[in-house]
């Protein structure tokens, strides 16, 4: 009897050791975007996404999986394909700026942008969606009908709404390439810094 008690008890010490041991797998964050989230004209390792990681250390990691010159019709037909490949926990869209530079239909985009959010709640991820804002350039009919998708979606899904990260940085001296539309590289911790409020509840 003691020394089946003893072999239970060495048993039950080698497998609490080995449990101990056992590294905790990281979550994944992954980014949906475009050239705001591609570090554009710059090293990778300037951009926000990159330096999120950083923040983020071992717990998290950060798949960007952005493109420049993305649209929300081609994020659509590759969401699938992200999912399987990487089964985040958070997914995080940034999109429907060259949508809306393309005056595209606000009510396509609207779609397109809801096919992405459903299909990464059917995966079990926390979902997030940024708002995008558009030059007044474009008229404010269309700027109005483009810029409300956000919110809708966000409600209708009830997902988490995050303030677009260049709304504090884009008329600041230095934060914007000469084009007036891509975020410099001064700009890319600021926008972190402006993402993270709403972002890092999501993460825990």
């Amino acid at each position: 009897m003691m020394k089946k008690y003893s072999r239970l008890v060495l048993s039950l010490l080698v497998l609490s050791l080995a449990c101990a041991v056992v590294p905790l797998q990281a979550r994944t964050l992954l980014v949906v975007g475009d050239s705001l989230s591609d570090a554009y004209n710059m090293p990778r390792e300037a951009g926000w996404a990159h330096l999120l990681s950083e923040r983020l250390g071992d717990d998290y990691e950060v798949v960007n999986a952005s493109i420049s010159g993305e649209t929300t019709a081609g994020a659509a037909s590759r969401i699938d394909d992200l999912l399987a490949d990487h089964h985040p926990d958070v997914l995080l869209i940034i999109l429907g700026g060259n949508d809306g530079l393309r005056a595209l239909s606000p009510r396509q985009i609207k779609d397109n942008l809801a096919a992405v959010i459903e299909k990464g709640k059917a995966s079990g991820a926390k979902v997030a969606l940024m708002q995008i804002r558009m030059p007044p350039n474009l008229g404010p009919a269309y700027v109005r009908r483009f810029e409300e998708v956000y919110p809708a979606l966000s409600e209708r899904h009830d997902i988490e709404l995050v303030p677009f990260f260049l709304d504090e940085l884009f008329d600041q001296p230095g934060m914007m390439m000469p084009d007036g539309i891509h975020p410099a590289a001064q700009a890319q911790p600021g926008m972190l810094d402006r993402l993270w409020p709403e972002l890092e509840p999501l993460l825990r």
